[in-house]
C-alpha cells in the first residue's frame, strides 16, 4: 500500500519538479518509511523539510494506523 501510494501520487509530483524519490523500506515495529531523495530535491534543505512533511501527511492520511503486513 505504501509503495503504491508513493508510485501513484507522490513520486509523479516530485518528478514534475525535477527530482525523484525511491522507496528503500518500511520498519513495521517503528512505522518508519525509508526513502531516498534524488536529483533536484536532494540538495535543498527547504525542499527536504517540505517533502518530508508532505509525504508524512499523505501517508498518514491514506495508510490506516492499524495496517499490518500480510502474513508470510
Amino acid at each position: 500500500m505504501i509503495k503504491e501510494l508513493l508510485e501513484t501520487r507522490i513520486r509523479p509530483a516530485v518528478q514534475d519538479d525535477g527530482g525523484d524519490i525511491e522507496y528503500r523500506g518500511f520498519d513495521l515495529d517503528t512505522g518508519i518509511v525509508k526513502l531516498r531523495m534524488q536529483g533536484a530535491c536532494s540538495g535543498c534543505p527547504s525542499s527536504s523539510v517540505t517533502l518530508k512533511s508532505g509525504i508524512e501527511n499523505m501517508l498518514m492520511h491514506y495508510v490506516p494506523k492499524d495496517w499490518q503486513l500480510p502474513p508470510p
